[in-house]
């Protein structure tokens, strides 16, 4: 893992005169499973935005692989091989859950690298979902998004990011809204693509398994970066306990 193939130089973004994100910088490693934390309204999404494209940043480069794709549209950085999740699902609710898969398998990302010569697309999707999770034998593949329980459309969601063939996969809280029991089969996944060598940036609230999951964590707070380790020094962290919990001077004075 000693090849950046994502590398964040002082973004800054503001809304309305708030600051979102404050001077944030970081490198990812090939390979690499970042964690991103930090309590709500600390920048994690917007960080994500800026990252893909969809939003543009005051200040600050962005490189993946060396190129800089600050401000770029975010298909073109979906193009290059960066795929991301959204916290609220976004599928095509109309069509089945393998035929969500159909229109990322045609993108010119996949046609480039000859996606489309192993094997006939329809079966693409069903294997892509089997490897999340859908039981390719049941109807659930075949089922129309909008009758789909939640679990099963953040899996939608991360088959549709995988059907891209990315090299860098952003997981924007993939987490919320599942059951436990839900987590627990979704998190072998995780474990399994990157294995495999999928580069992967998590932002995730259920810290537990997330840092059962991550290489390196970053901490944000008021769209700052406040800590940046390992999994199991984050709660150790001061700056990283008082953005959480509140500081002891806060709790004494409550």
């Amino acid at each position: 893992m000693d090849e950046t193939i994502l590398k964040v130089e002082g973004l800054n973004k503001n809304f309305g005169g708030v600051a979102a994100i404050v001077n944030v910088s970081f490198e990812v490693k090939k390979g690499e499973l970042l964690g991103i934390i930090g309590p709500n309204g600390s920048g994690k999404t917007t960080l994500v935005n800026l990252l893909t494209g969809f939003v543009k940043p005051d200040s600050g480069r962005v490189f993946y692989q060396g190129i800089d794709i600050t401000g770029k549209k975010p298909y073109k950085i979906a193009e290059m091989g960066i795929a991301r999740t959204f916290q609220m699902v976004k599928p095509f609710y109309q069509l089945s859950a393998f035929k969500n898969l159909i229109i990322p398998l045609y993108s010119s990302r996949v046609r480039r690298l000859k996606g489309g010569m192993y094997g006939d697309r329809d079966d693409v999707a069903i294997d892509l979902l089997e490897d999340v999770g859908f039981e390719r034998d049941s109807l659930v593949p075949y089922k129309v998004a909008s009758s789909l329980p939640h679990g099963y459309l953040k899996r939608l969601e991360l088959a549709r990011c995988l059907a891209l063939r990315p090299e860098l996969l952003i997981l924007d809280e993939l987490f919320s809204g599942m059951s436990m029991s839900e987590v627990a089969s979704t998190l072998p996944i995780i474990e399994r693509l990157n294995g495999e060598g999928l580069t992967i940036i998590m932002v995730e609230h259920r810290l537990k398994e997330l840092f059962r999951l991550a290489h390196r964590v970053i901490a944000l707070n008021f769209g700052s970066k406040i800590a940046d380790g390992l999994p199991g020094e984050m709660m150790d962290n001061e700056g990283v306990k008082a953005a959480y919990l509140g500081s002891e001077e806060e709790e004494e004075d409550a």
